[in-house]
């Protein structure tokens, strides 16, 4: 299980390392890929193929399936943990979550996300305002 808020730099190169924690869980392969809200979804290998087996099934005659299963699935990236614990994030993937030199990465259960430091900061701090509006919506979900 993926928890916490790790604070991290991306190296000249675009590589970021990994928090040490999740390394091992990543180590069997892992997916980045763009996320929503202008973040990036790091999976499990496993997770992955979860995942895009569901968006695969998706009816292709619907236009929001289409464009969801572009963003995530055409997007997506295989990475590997080098020696040092670090993953390349794609040139094109850095763009899209203009992220520059310092990151979050944010567990989330099954996905880690990679966020730029500021906008992080940005989007915890509004979510964080809307807390129990939030919770209460999620409540009549059964949450």
């Amino acid at each position: 299980m993926f928890i916490g808020e790790y604070y991290h730099s991306i190296d000249e190169k675009g590589r970021l390392a990994v928090p040490v924690k999740f390394r091992s869980e990543l180590a069997k392969g892992a997916v980045v890929t763009r996320g929503l809200d202008n973040c990036l979804f790091l999976y499990p290998q496993k997770d992955w193929e979860e995942l895009a087996k569901k968006l695969a099934s998706l009816p292709i005659s619907k236009a929001n399936t289409r464009a969801f299963a572009r963003l995530m699935l055409a997007g997506a990236m295989d990475c590997d943990i080098d020696k040092q614990g670090r993953i390349m994030l794609p040139d094109y993937l850095r763009k899209y979550a203009n992220v520059k030199k310092r990151v979050v990465v944010a567990g989330l259960y099954n996905r880690l996300e990679i966020w730029d430091e500021e906008a992080w900061e940005k989007y915890r701090a509004g979510t964080e305002k809307r807390g129990g509006d939030i919770a209460e919506a999620l409540g009549e979900l059964g949450v």
